[in-house]
């Protein structure tokens, strides 16, 4: 957990007592009030109207928060499990990576299952009821809120490669088996360069002054399909 902290804010996971001021996940990601709040907060500090991007940005966010603890232990140690909404606690932060904690985090050891076990987990028990709560708040494509889960994997997996270049194979190998899962399935490719590519567009160059990302698909038509 010290080295996954290392690796910087999305990664990192406190283990502790949960007192008063934190809250479980699942609260936040089954409730459209604390979502509606959460989007309303990041219109204001991005100077935006449109609720479909701050929507889109916070789901990114997110799932980058939610995805990269247990793709790092996954990636990195081998082992999973134990990582559930209802045990894991959030607290609320005026700005960055949302804090995360649990009081306990029993590691399995993985046998070759690891991306059917980091889909059930993060995927269907995270984002999935996260995707439905955004979509009852913002009218927004669930394209868009995918494409979002599958670049905020991609970046996890591009940091942990960075970290420790030795597990390069195995992050990638496990970027691209869940890429072929469920609500992910075709929303990018790992690529040569850029490192990933997407399908669609998260909207962020909507934001003023925001530009492209350097996953877009708008910036790299041309490497559309160039498969590794």
């Amino acid at each position: 957990m010290r080295e996954l902290a290392a690796l910087g804010g999305y990664f990192a996971l406190d283990e502790g007592p949960v007192g008063q001021e934190w809250r479980p996940v699942a609260e936040l990601i089954q409730s459209a009030d604390l979502i509606t709040a959460r989007v309303a907060d990041v219109a204001e500090r991005l100077g935006i109207e449109d609720r479909r991007v701050a929507a889109s940005i916070l789901f990114q966010g997110l799932a980058a928060r939610f995805v990269s603890p247990p793709a790092g232990l996954l990636v990195l140690h081998d082992v999973a499990g134990g990582f559930d909404p209802s045990r894991v606690h959030w607290r609320p932060v005026p700005h960055g990576p949302l804090p995360l904690r649990l009081q306990e985090w029993p590691f399995l050891p993985v046998r070759g299952d690891g991306a059917d076990r980091l889909h059930q987990e993060v995927v269907a028990g995270f984002l999935e009821p996260l995707a439905d709560t955004v979509g009852r708040v913002v009218s927004i494509a669930p394209a868009i809120l995918w494409g979002n889960a599958a670049s905020a994997l991609a970046g996890s997996i591009q940091a942990l490669t960075r970290h420790r270049p030795q597990r390069t194979a195995a992050a990638l190998a496990l970027g691209r088996e869940l890429l072929t899962m469920g609500h992910l399935r075709g929303q990018g490719t790992f690529a040569e360069q850029p490192f990933y590519l997407r399908r669609n567009c998260c909207l962020y160059y909507r934001v003023p002054g925001g530009g492209t990302c350097g996953d877009c698909v708008l910036g790299h038509r041309s490497a559309r399909g160039r498969n590794t």
